[in-house]
């Protein structure tokens, strides 16, 4: 009898052992993966290398810093704990990773660095803007942004592809999910869009489901960790640039004037523009999947895609994917979160169909009017 009961208060206690860890692993996921949680801000400010004059009487200035990590923004931002890496070989070579890879080198990346031309942006495509606001249902028109969306279909495949030009590259923004950087806050696309008052909008990297790869939004860098996966980045001149992760380096990010920088991939064309038809992923990946990228073409000439997928639209591969943007005649192209958060955004109104019903992101793509005309 005594054995039965110490064999009982074994059992007992070993199933409290078995209950406790369990309820820690489950606070542990929570805390760390699904209740939102600001971080650290690397918080540099990056100025506009490219500005020589005082800005005009309606011109705009620096957007706001998203959140209560704007206070720790300064322009002289400490660099302990960025880990880049300057040069060196592109580290997917070695392996695969979830977001997809490419065959994307250090010199396809300096291939797709344009010659400036000493053309500021808004001098560029003057016949693409309208003294006043002219809308329509598939167009908008205005001194510095020109957008006109459409709705393709080929085969069983249907995307929405909005042509998009800007005069001045902080039009060309980018939002975070309740304003705030950090892991697991998340807002619709068209909430984000409404909030910022943007014209046209789509999902971004999902940059707060991972701790990897290069933040920077607005301006300002808020992370950039070393990463293995393609980083794109766009630039206050308005020229765009894919290259893999290994390659991207901050002093270089702020020399340059990096105005945006997305971390997902993989790059859609090499070097030359020209498709990529292999691509170092898992079949998962590459197959027909809903798709978010941007094209570029020429500093302020991009477009954004969306692709719909499961369902009446079969989604895209990616070697389709970039065939597509290699038809449009894009330059550079990436390839930015899919699936479910597929979203296009246009004047109010989701007018794709996401898979599933779509799900909210830590961020987003815009196109809002930095000023105001009547």
């Amino acid at each position: 009898m005594e054995t039965k009961r110490k064999e009982h208060r074994i059992l007992k206690y070993f199933l409290i052992d078995i209950l406790c860890a369990a309820a820690a692993l489950v606070v542990f996921a929570l805390f760390h993966h699904v209740l939102p949680r600001r971080q650290q801000s690397l918080g540099i400010v990056i100025s506009n290398p490219y500005t020589t004059a005082a800005p005009a009487e309606n011109g705009s200035s620096a957007l706001p810093l998203p959140g209560e990590n704007a206070l720790l923004a300064s322009a002289g931002g400490g660099d302990a704990g960025i880990q880049s890496a300057k040069g060196g070989k592109n580290s997917r070579s070695s392996g695969m990773n979830d977001k997809g890879g490419s065959a994307l080198t250090d010199a396809d990346a300096a291939e797709t660095e344009e010659e400036a031309d000493g053309t500021p942006l808004s001098q560029k495509y003057p016949e693409k803007y309208t003294d006043t606001v002219v809308a329509t249902e598939n167009s908008y028109s205005s001194p510095d942004i020109s957008i006109t969306v459409t709705q393709e279909n080929s085969g069983r495949i249907t995307y929405y592809l909005a042509d998009i030009y800007v005069r001045d590259i902080t039009c060309f923004q980018s939002a975070l999910a309740k304003n705030t950087y950090g892991s697991g806050f998340r807002d619709s696309i068209a909430d984000m869009a409404q909030l910022s008052n943007a014209l046209l909008a789509v999902n971004g990297d999902y940059y707060g489901n991972t701790n990897e790869g290069v933040v920077i939004r607005n301006g300002v860098i808020y992370r950039a960790n070393r990463t293995n996966c393609d980083v794109c980045v766009l630039y206050y001149d308005g020229t765009m640039r894919v290259m893999p992760g290994a390659s991207f380096s901050v002093e270089e990010a702020i020399a340059d004037g990096a105005w945006q920088a997305w971390t997902f991939g993989p790059s859609l064309l090499d070097g030359n523009g020209e498709p990529i038809s292999s691509f170092a992923s898992t079949n998962r990946i590459i197959a027909a999947n809903p798709r978010t990228a941007i094209g570029y073409f020429s500093p302020g000439h991009y477009c954004l895609v969306v692709v719909d997928g499961r369902g009446e639209s079969a989604g895209i591969t990616l070697p389709e994917l970039s065939q597509l943007f290699s038809d449009l005649g894009c330059a550079a192209a990436y390839n930015l979160d899919g699936g479910n958060s597929s979203i296009m955004v246009w004047q109010d109104e989701i007018i794709n169909t996401p898979s599933g019903g779509g799900r909210e992101s830590s961020d987003a793509l815009l196109i809002a009017e930095v000023n105001s005309y009547d």
